[in-house]
């Protein structure tokens, strides 16, 4: 496919995806291929290309005779990156980032404190300059740069568990953390008892304390729960 090929592609999955997210299309509902070509103006090709992925993503079945189907929610990979991002930018988003908040705190806290067991000295090590990276972007309004450093910290944490199910969870959680920065639902500034936390953590995971790592992890994502209380209740 031509880059203007995939330009057309990637603009026509966003607008069916963030649509199917949001419930504008429901259930059951059929989507002609033709009437989406001539809707977007792109070929019949480009189309069959945005509906294979979205059936990979078990948005969508396709049924000769019958078209394009759209599929009830619980049938959807929601752990899917794409699918977060999409769910998170409709006006479900606060039950969305509950959910999935609710999901981290079941998972971050055991990751934890396996990697306070199974760690390198190199994860400890840029576990720690995340930790201080956070700490130097905590003020001034320094979100983006506070985010990078907030992504990579919670994915040494999953890698460093030595479990490969928890590291796959890796995208997922950073879709979590940027639908949280990108769609405002964080102070102004990051609460400076998690960013202290942070810290914590990745004392205890160098230290090699378990039990402490799971604790402090823990806390980090009742707190998380508690700024969604107050800004997306």
């Amino acid at each position: 496919m031509t880059t203007q090929g995939n330009g057309l592609h990637t603009r026509v999955l966003d607008i069916l995806g963030l649509e199917i997210a949001a419930g504008e299309h429901q259930p059951g509902q059929v989507l002609r291929t033709d009437e989406l070509a001539r809707r977007f103006d792109v070929s019949r090709t480009v189309v069959r290309e945005v509906v294979r992925v979205l059936e990979s993503m078990h948005l969508v079945e396709s049924r000769r005779r019958v078209g394009v189907t759209v599929r009830p929610t619980e049938a959807w990979n929601v752990y899917d990156p794409q699918v977060i991002r999409w769910r998170l930018a409709g006006a479900d988003r606060p039950r969305q980032l509950r959910s999935l908040t609710v999901l981290r705190s079941a998972i971050e806290p055991v990751a934890a404190g396996l990697a306070a067991r199974n760690a390198t000295p190199e994860q400890c090590a840029a576990l720690t300059e995340c930790a201080l990276g956070m700490v130097a972007t905590s003020r001034g309004r320094q979100l983006e740069g506070y985010l990078e450093h907030d992504i990579t910290f919670h994915r040494i944490v999953l890698d460093a568990s030595g479990n490969e199910m928890f590291a796959r969870l890796g995208d997922v959680v950073a879709e979590i953390l940027a639908g949280r920065t990108h769609h405002h639902v964080m102070f102004e500034d990051p609460d400076p008892a998690a960013v202290t936390l942070h810290v914590r953590v990745a004392e205890a995971v160098r230290e090699g304390d378990a039990d402490a790592a799971e604790r402090l992890t823990k806390e980090i994502a009742m707190g998380a729960l508690h700024e969604l209380d107050v800004l997306a209740p």
